[in-house]
Formats: structure tokens, sequence, C-alpha cells
């Protein structure tokens, strides 16, 4: 399993994160309290986390291609969603592997 985060400072992120969830709720399974959630998509796993100072998230895939796609789709869904914030792109940080 590989892994990549990032991190966006926003006062909203727990909103993002309970509005990321309930979207993907509609088509995969996905589990969510206001500060945590976790989207289990078929090409890998995105986990979010929010508090205060903003959301960050840390996508799981099997391979390269999955973190890739795992990563766009919810990047493509937050920058949708965080339009007033003028959020272009989040910068992903690819970490050790995961367990």
């Amino acid at each position: 399993m590989i892994q990549a985060a990032a991190e966006w400072r926003t006062e909203h992120g727990r909103k993002y994160l309970v509005q990321l969830c309930k979207h993907f709720a509609h088509k995969i399974d996905v589990t969510y309290t206001e500060d945590h959630g976790e989207c289990r998509f078929s090409c890998g796993m995105a986990v979010l986390d929010a508090d205060d100072t903003g959301l960050k998230i840390t996508a799981v895939a099997e391979g390269s291609e999955q973190l890739t796609e795992t990563q766009s789709v919810i990047e493509r869904h937050l920058v949708r969603f965080a339009f007033r914030e003028n959020l272009e792109a989040l910068q992903w940080q690819l970490q050790d592997r995961a367990a």
C-alpha cells in the first residue's frame, strides 16, 4: 500500500469533510463524524480529518495509478465544493508505505 497526504488550512474543514462524505455516500461505502471520515473507493481509500484549523486528507491505495485516481477524485470534488475559497489544488506529499 502507498499513501499521500495533503493539508488545507481553512476554518471550514468540518463542513467540507461532512459535505464530501455525504456526497460520496450515495455511491460508495463511507463512514464519518464531524471530525473524521473514511471513503472507500474502488481505486483506494481517503481518510479525512478536520478541526478548527483545516482539513487533512490521506489517500491510500494498492499502487501509484490507484493512488493518483483516489487523490484526483477527492481533490476534484473538494475544489468544486470550496469554490468560494478559491482552492485550486492540494499539495500532496507521498508518505512512507502504509501497513
